[in-house]
């Protein structure tokens, strides 16, 4: 029941952004305006004002981090040798479409599902360490992405570009706007602390709300095939790799490998989706694979709070 508990608000609003599409009662200009303010104004608020305030000594362990990013990586490199060798071995050379693959088995919707789920299940005080993670999730991934399809294509591309855009993410900027506040002993006044705190109250039901909504203009592709491979390689594999080096190699605090198994366990995030639709590559996959592990998420969620909690 205290599972049911967690899950069942959150499928709620997501399911109503979805409905409320599929009826018409928003169309997608609503929905875009109503993404723009959730990622770049509350959601910014909420992770600057709680980034600002917590315990840093709670969030900065390396054996967290290597704990979560090691299966990652394995992980990425798994859905690129799935691809090059089974879904596209008649085109074994392009790397742009084993990169993009790798990167819907890996790229986890942290913002929109994780932090909900954590915040749900172990309340505020624990997503310090989830900050931390966010914060070099894609420029990591998508950085390996863009690297490995350079090598099967020469057109050129601009990592200063690519660096610029990354660290004017409005994500990772109020993560870090966050945690120069936090380091430096910055003391926001009130006024303006009420006034964020104000703009952050309906960042995670807007986030869930947003992501049900855009899952209507998705489609599962008629290669569903590979969205499925892609969604158990992120929903199964790697948070079972995520658990397994958590908890015999680096022995994790049991709350601390929670929330990485569960920042692990969200689905295919939606930015990765947008990659795909920039390199040109998969992007019938990355759709379907947003969608279907968004799905499959709620069965698989409810499994591993089941095996942590």
């Amino acid at each position: 029941m205290h599972i049911v508990s967690i899950i069942f608000p959150l499928i709620f609003i997501v399911a109503l952004g979805y409905s409320c599409c599929r009826l018409s009662f928003f169309n997608k200009q609503h929905i875009t305006g109503l993404s723009k303010f959730t990622f770049y104004i509350s959601l910014p608020a909420f992770l600057l004002l709680n980034m600002s305030q917590i315990d840093l000594k709670q969030s900065i362990s390396l054996s967290a981090f290597l704990s979560f990013y090691i299966p990652v990586l394995c992980i990425f490199g798994l859905g690129i040798l799935v691809d090059r060798f089974y879904l596209n071995k008649n085109n074994s050379k392009n790397y742009q479409k084993h990169g993009v693959f790798g990167l819907a088995a890996s790229y986890s919707n942290m913002v929109l599902v994780g932090i909900p789920i954590i915040i749900a299940s172990l309340g505020k005080e624990k997503i310090a360490i989830a900050f931390m993670i966010i914060t070099f999730h894609s420029t990591l991934l998508f950085a390996l992405t863009y690297l490995i399809g350079a090598k099967g294509n020469s057109s050129s591309f601009s990592w200063s570009q690519f660096g610029k855009s990354m660290v004017l993410n409005p994500i990772v900027l109020s993560i870090g706007c966050g945690l120069i506040i936090n380091v430096s002993g910055i003391v926001l006044f009130k006024n303006l602390t009420d006034s964020l705190a104000l703009l952050a109250t309906p960042a995670i039901a807007c986030a869930l709300f947003v992501l049900g909504a855009n899952l209507a203009f998705y489609k599962i592709a008629a290669n569903w095939q590979p969205a499925l491979i892609a969604s158990i390689l992120k929903i199964i594999i790697l948070p079972a790799g995520v658990l397994f080096i958590g908890s015999y190699i680096f022995k994790l605090d049991p709350q601390i490998l929670t929330v990485l198994v569960l920042l692990s366990a969200s689905p295919v995030g939606v930015n990765a989706y947008l990659i795909a639709s920039q390199i040109k590559q998969h992007e019938a996959t990355l759709a379907g694979a947003v969608v279907l592990s968004t799905i499959l998420s709620v069965v698989s969620l409810t499994f591993w709070l089941a095996v942590l909690l």
